[in-house]
C-alpha cells in the first residue's frame, strides 16, 4: 500500500465514523496534516473542531466519539490519541513506514504521483508582460509561481497548458514604435524628444542600433512606424523567451492579442454580448451589465469614439480559452488587478461559461534588498533590475527557491546578499547541500567496496528516532503534492523540501552511515537513496537543480 492510499483510507474511515454518529456533512473537508511537533503523531486531523457547530458539542467530546467509532483494522495505525482542543493524532505502524523506502527506490521519480486531476485540463496564464522592454524581478516572481504551480499540478495528475498572452495589439505597442523611432533618429544626430509615454530602457536603443546597422538611413525618408512596431515586438519577444528559458520557464502557447483583431474575435464577442442583451448604450458608449454579476458597477467596453476599452479584448481572449475546452482557467496577475477579477468573472458568465471556471491568483510586490537597502526599479525609466542580470549574477536556483518559499499573495523581500551566500543561512544552499552530501556518501561507500546497485528491501537496523523521522517525512510526499495542488500553493512544497533536508542533516549528524557493519551500512544507504530521489524530484517541481557536488 502507498502512503497516499493509506491517508485516503484513514479519511474514509473518519467519514464512516462521522456517518455512524449522524454528523457527516459532505461540504466539510476532511484533511490530514503532519503535526509540527513529532510527539503529536505522524498525521493529525482537526475534523472535530470543524464539526463543533454541526454536533453542538465541544470538539474534544466529538473527537472522543469519532475515535470510539473508528475502525483501525488493516490501516497500519499503531495508536490514536486526542490532543486539546480536539485534534485526532495518528501514529503509524513503523513497518509500514519502512516499506516507503522500497516504494521510492522502485518508483523513483514517479513516487508522489497522484491522480487528483482525474482528466481535468487546466490552462495557466502567467507573466504576460507587454513586449516593450526586458523582464525585471517583479515579472520573475510571476514566472516562478506559474511554472512551479504547473509542475505541481502535473505531478498531481492534471493535464496542464502553460500560456503567455502577448499584448501586441494595444497602445503600448504604439508607444514602443514611437520610442524606437526617436532612438533611431537620434542615432543620426536629429533632435528628437522621447514622448511622455515612451520607453527609456537600454533595449530600445539596442534595437534602434540594430536597425541602423542593417537599414542605414532608410527610415529617415520612409515612414518606419509599422516596421518599427513589428521589428520591436519580435525582437523583444525573442529576448523575453530567452530570458525565461534561462530562468527555466517555458510556455506551451504564446497567444497573440493581435490575432484576436485579425480574426475579428473582439468584434464578434461584442456583437454576441449585444445580441444576448448584456449591454446598453449610454453617453455614446457601450456598457456591459457586469453589476448584475457581483461587479461593483457596469463597465464600458466600447468608448464613444468607437474604440475598445482595456477589458474588451480580454473578454474575447477568455472566451477563446473557454472555447478551447479547458476544465479550469488560472490567471496569475499582479496585486493591482484585484478590482479586475469580478468584472472578468462577470464577462465569463455572459459569454457562456461559469465564473467558477476562472481562478485568479494575485501576486504581491517584491522588494529587492542589497546591503540592507531597497533597490528601486522602474521599467519606463530604464533603471530596472532585469531578470537576465539576476540570472547571470545570482543564478536561477536561489531566485526560484526564494520565490517558491513564500505564499503568492504575500509581499516579500528578496535579499540578494543572502541569495549568493554559500552557507547554511541560505535556504537553497541548505537543501542543495543535502542532495550533494548524500551523493558524496554514496561515492564514499563505493570507494570502500560497497555495491550500491543492490540495495536491501528489508530493514532490521533502522530502528532509531532519527530514521523514523526521515522516513515519515518521505511518506508524506504524496500528501504534500495533493495539498500544494489543491491550495495552488507552491510554498507548501518548498516548506516540505526544507523539512526533508533538515531531517536528513539531523540524521546524518547523529548516524554513521558507512561503517564496517555491512547490513547497517546498506540499509542506511537504501534510506538515503530514497531521500535523494524525493529531494531531487521535489526541487525540480519548483525549478531548482539538485547538484551532486558543492
Amino acid at each position: 500500500m502507498k502512503p497516499n492510499d493509506l491517508l485516503q483510507m484513514i479519511k474514509e474511515e473518519l467519514q464512516n465514523s462521522l456517518s455512524t454518529l449522524g454528523y457527516f456533512d459532505s461540504n466539510i473537508d476532511i484533511s490530514l496534516e503532519r503535526p509540527k511537533e513529532k510527539s503529536n503523531g505522524d498525521y493529525s486531523a482537526n475534523i472535530a473542531m470543524k464539526y463543533a457547530r454541526v454536533a453542538r458539542k465541544a470538539p474534544k467530546i466529538i473527537a472522543e466519539e469519532i475515535v470510539n467509532n473508528f475502525d483501525k483494522t488493516n490501516l497500519f495505525i499503531d495508536k490514536i490519541e486526542i490532543a486539546y482542543p480536539g485534534f485526532i493524532n495518528f501514529y503509524l505502524d513503523k513497518s509500514f513506514l519502512l516499506n516507503t523506502i522500497n516504494e521510492i527506490n522502485e518508483q523513483k521519480d514517479s513516487y508522489g504521483n497522484i491522480s487528483l486531476g482525474d482528466g481535468q485540463h487546466i490552462n495557466i496564464e502567467f507573466v504576460s508582460v507587454n513586449p516593450t522592454g526586458a523582464l525585471h524581478i517583479g515579472h520573475a516572481r510571476g514566472a516562478a509561481a506559474g511554472d512551479s504551480l504547473a509542475k505541481i499540478l502535473s505531478k498531481a495528475g492534471f493535464k496542464v497548458t502553460k500560456e503567455y498572452y502577448v499584448n501586441d495589439g494595444g497602445n503600448q505597442i504604439h508607444n514602443l514604435a514611437i520610442s524606437i523611432d526617436v532612438r533611431y533618429k537620434q542615432l543620426f544626430g536629429l533632435d528628437e524628444e522621447m514622448p511622455k509615454d515612451g520607453y527609456l530602457g537600454t533595449e530600445i536603443t539596442d534595437i534602434a542600433v540594430r536597425i541602423k546597422d542593417t537599414y542605414n538611413d532608410r527610415f529617415l525618408e520612409e515612414d518606419g512606424y509599422e516596421f518599427f512596431k513589428s521589428y520591436g515586438v519580435n525582437t523583444l519577444l525573442d529576448n523575453l523567451k530567452k530570458d525565461l528559458k534561462d530562468f527555466r520557464v517555458t510556455f506551451d502557447i504564446w497567444f497573440s492579442e493581435k490575432s484576436l483583431y485579425e480574426n475579428n474575435l473582439v468584434q464578434k464577442t461584442v456583437d454576441f454580448l449585444k445580441e444576448e442583451g448584456f449591454t446598453y448604450e449610454k453617453d455614446g458608449a457601450l456598457w456591459l451589465k457586469t453589476s448584475n454579476y457581483d461587479d461593483e458597477k457596469d463597465r464600458v467596453i466600447v468608448k464613444s469614439d468607437n474604440t475598445f476599452t482595456y477589458i474588451t479584448p480580454d473578454i474575447a481572449y477568455h472566451k477563446n480559452k473557454l472555447d478551447r475546452g479547458y476544465s479550469k482557467l488560472i490567471d496569475i496577475l499582479g496585486g493591482d488587478h484585484h478590482g479586475y477579477i469580478n468584472r472578468l468573472k462577470a464577462a465569463i458568465e455572459m459569454v457562456g461559461g461559469s465564473s467558477e471556471l476562472l481562478e485568479v491568483e494575485l501576486l504581491q510586490m517584491v522588494k529587492v534588498m542589497q546591503n540592507g537597502e531597497e533597490i528601486k526599479m522602474s521599467k519606463r525609466s530604464g533603471k530596472a533590475i532585469t531578470l537576465a542580470d539576476l540570472v547571470r549574477e545570482v543564478g536561477p536556483d536561489p531566485i526560484r527557491y526564494f520565490f517558491a518559499a513564500r505564499s503568492l499573495n504575500t509581499q516579500m523581500d528578496l535579499d540578494l546578499d543572502l541569495a549568493i551566500r554559500q552557507t547554511n543561512e541560505n535556504p537553497v544552499y541548505y537543501v542543495q547541500y543535502a542532495h550533494a552530501r548524500i551523493n558524496s556518501i554514496f561515492e564514499n561507500a563505493k570507494q570502500r567496496g560497497y555495491d550500491t546497485s543492490k540495495l536491501p528491501t528489508e530493514f532490521a537496523t533502522l530502528a532509531n528516532e532519527k530514521c523514523f523521522d526521515l522516513v515519515s517525512i518521505l511518506a508524506n510526499y504524496s500528501n504534500i503534492i495533493r495539498l500544494s495542488a489543491i491550495s495552488r500553493a507552491p510554498h507548501k512544497l518548498t516548506n516540505y523540501i526544507n523539512q526533508l533536508a533538515s531531517a536528513f542533516h539531523s540524521f546524518y549528524n547523529a548516524e554513521q552511515v558507512v561503517s564496517t557493519d555491512q547490513q547497517m551500512t546498506m540499509e542506511r544507504l537504501a534510506l538515503l537513496n530514497a531521500t535523494k530521489i524525493v529531494l531531487k524530484n521535489a526541487l525540480s517541481l519548483i525549478g531548482v537543480s539538485a547538484p551532486n557536488k558543492m
